[in-house]
């Protein structure tokens, strides 16, 4: 049981290692293309939010926002 578990801690230990070696790699190729190398490798999406929900919360913020300044006018309430 004991060299079973050497064996398995070995082979978690080289994985790693691995791992750790190709980010090495990865950066020193990296390291003399500077001010060539991609900011991101993700890709962006022009819009997060479709223009249909834009002006519907539009409509309702804006349409709100008049409602209460009609029925303050008509109660001649003042802010506050």
């Amino acid at each position: 049981p004991l060299d079973r578990l050497s064996l398995i801690s070995d082979k978690i230990m080289a994985s790693r290692k691995g791992s750790l070696k190709q980010k090495t790699e990865r950066f020193d190729t990296n390291i003399t293309k500077r001010g060539s190398v991609q900011k991101s490798s993700k890709k962006e999406k022009p819009f997060t939010v479709g223009p249909v929900v834009l002006s519907f919360f539009l409509f309702v913020v804006v349409g709100s926002s008049l409602l209460q300044i009609i029925r303050q006018a008509q109660t001649g309430q003042m802010m506050g």
